[in-house]
């Protein structure tokens, strides 16, 4: 019989692909935790792991075997939730949150969530999209924070606010002249643009419907991943970018007065969301989190707001 113990193992060898990593995460040495995934091989009868490969590969039958562990970790789990489901929030909560959203969101609500579940140990991390859903699916995190709608049947999604895209301009750029702004008066070459794998190039991407070869600079080809980054070459270098609501809020008076441009009629909107990718695991904390960022919402932000919602 497979122990618990093993399925850990398992899962923690299929995520690294690799022994000394594992062992590490797993607190066991690494012969120890060789000499734990031999003996569930012999005992299932079945190559789990190709060592072969550099890093090493999961293996079809192994796949299969992988997700069965996942399933027993996952209900042992929900029994210690069950458990102390009576109990205050406590413990460990593992959430991520991608780029273009922690620098504006976290600062709003974090303070006060900590404060008010002191017993609750919060882990974040700053990670792209593809990232996070792949940890989520590997239960290495509780929740991300991100933008939907995702389209995939193996994540939930709650809603927390719609929040609006709004063109960021240099000072006397042409666009910023407009009284009305339409998406058809975008300049295409004069775009400064997050680089591929963030999820608001590709909103910007399909918001514009452009290709992805635009450059400001004859001579520069560059993608940004930080959008102070993009807010200072606009400042520094001319064009515009593609800003989402909450990273106008530290623009000055003048800079918000004079060059963030809303477009004519219904603005473009990105969702944001709460995910997980189990229903009842960890959801008292979820459910507190929820409330709390929708509570602290800059009053303008309405969380039912809807616009035309970008795709990713």
């Amino acid at each position: 019989m497979i122990t618990l113990d093993q399925c850990r193992y398992l899962l923690a060898l299929s995520h690294h692909k690799h022994f000394g990593r594992a062992a590490k995460e797993l607190s066991i040495t690494q012969p120890s935790l060789s000499i734990q995934i031999q003996k569930i091989e012999e005992m299932l009868d079945a190559i789990i792991f190709d060592r072969s490969k550099k890093p090493m590969l999961v293996t079809k039958r192994g796949e299969e075997i992988i997700h069965h562990a996942r399933k027993v970790v996952n209900e042992a789990e929900n029994l210690m939730n069950l458990k102390n489901s009576n109990s205050k929030i406590s413990g460990d909560f593992k959430i991520a949150i991608i780029p273009t959203l922690a620098p504006n969101l976290l600062p709003l609500f974090l303070k006060g969530f900590s404060e008010k579940y002191p017993d609750l140990n919060i882990i974040i991390n700053e990670l792209q999209t593809e990232h996070i859903l792949k940890l989520l699916k590997e239960d290495r995190i509780d929740a991300g924070i991100l933008v939907t709608p995702l389209k995939d049947n193996e994540i939930i999604e709650r809603v927390l606010f719609h929040e609006p895209l709004k063109l960021f301009t240099s000072k006397n750029h042409k666009l910023s002249k407009l009284k009305n702004l339409k998406i058809s008066d975008l300049v295409m070459d004069d775009l400064w643009l997050m680089e591929d794998g963030h999820c608001l190039a590709s909103q910007t991407l399909n918001l514009c419907r452009i290709k992805k070869d635009i450059n400001v600079l004859d001579n520069v080809r560059f993608k940004g991943g930080s959008l102070d980054v993009l807010k200072n070459l606009v400042r520094t270098s001319g064009g515009y970018t593609v800003l989402p609501y909450l990273s106008t809020l530290g623009l000055s008076n003048k800079e918000k007065k004079d060059q963030v441009m809303d477009f004519e009629k219904q603005n473009p909107v990105r969702e944001v969301s709460i995910v997980s990718s189990r229903i009842f695991y960890k959801e008292e904390v979820i459910e507190a989190l929820e409330q709390e960022i929708i509570s602290n919402l800059p009053k303008e932000l309405d969380s039912k707001k809807r616009g035309r919602i970008i795709d990713i």
